[in-house]
């Protein structure tokens, strides 16, 4: 068996097609969705990930703004920035892009943020209404995992869905989101990390395996079972002298090996990454959205 690809690029241009129209209808209301993004300090991983958001907001046709802060901006500074865009009618959602300089509390401007302009999903708040079932945003990466299944017609309900890995970005909202009624979701979750003894016994009996433990190759192929659906979160900078740049991307599952047992798989790069920013511009839709009621 070799798995079916499921290529984050081609779920996203259908997404992009949808927010299109929603877009369109927006406008036709006299709104144009707006999404602000704030970079503080200079880190170059950072800065491609604000570059293609402004890109993509262009592109769509909404309303992009990138303030761009001193890597020595105070907290106090960011915070009455974090304010100026909570008051700001024409920015419907915004996002403090991560990490922040260590002097400033990333946990004290991620609560600063107005829950309703939170498109990045990390407010207690909108944390809160995701594990209760009622979101009015879904964090970005978690959300283009389901909707990777979703439109590839991976059946979810009933299914033992296993997460490796358990941050705040990925892995706890991931399980958060499996377990809902609904589509995309009634699955049986079981959340795996760093301190679990039987890691590998676990993974080898899920039929979805969703991995973002950060670790280069990881998941080898006798730790999954035969025909799961394995999605690959993980983005690893690795040594390769044979490539032009010196070094590659590879995931936190080893691919060559896990793609002849698996039903379904998704590649790095172009598997999740570019779900991350589509998601991010549907929930600036939904922020307008829920503006104009």
């Amino acid at each position: 068996m070799t798995a079916k690809l499921i290529l984050g690029k081609e779920v996203s241009e259908e997404i992009y097609g949808e927010l299109r129209q929603r877009i369109e209808a927006l406008k036709a209301k006299g709104v144009t969705p707006g999404l602000a993004v704030v970079l503080v300090g200079d880190d170059p991983a950072s800065q491609v990930y604000v570059r293609k958001k402004g890109e993509m907001c262009e592109e769509l046709g909404m309303k992009s703004l990138t303030v761009r802060m001193p890597q020595e901006t105070t907290q106090e500074e960011l915070l009455s920035k974090v304010a100026e865009l909570n008051a700001d009618p024409s920015i419907h959602g915004f996002l403090v892009q991560l990490p922040l300089p260590d002097h400033i509390d990333e946990e004290a401007v991620i609560n600063a943020i107005d829950p309703s302009k939170d498109v990045d999903c990390f407010h207690p708040w909108n944390v809160g209404r995701m594990l209760i079932g009622n979101p009015d945003f879904l964090p970005a990466t978690p959300a283009g995992v389901q909707q990777m299944l979703v439109r590839s017609g991976v059946e979810t309900a009933g299914k033992h869905v296993v997460v490796v890995g358990r941050s705040n970005i990925v892995g706890k909202p991931m399980a958060a989101m499996m377990v809902q009624k609904g589509a995309g979701a009634d699955s049986t979750v079981t959340v795996v990390h760093s301190r679990t003894g039987n890691l590998a016994e676990i993974t080898s009996t899920a039929d979805i395996l969703i991995v973002a433990i950060g670790k280069p190759r990881f998941v080898t192929a006798d730790m999954v079972k035969e025909g799961a659906v394995v999605i690959d979160v993980g983005t690893n900078r690795v040594t390769d002298p044979t490539h032009p740049k010196g070094s590659r991307l590879v995931g936190d599952v080893d691919f060559e090996e896990v793609s002849e047992k698996a039903s379904y798989i998704t590649p790095v790069p172009g598997g999740v990454g570019p779900m991350t920013i589509c998601m991010l511009m549907a929930n600036a839709v939904r922020a307008a959205e829920k503006v104009v009621g």
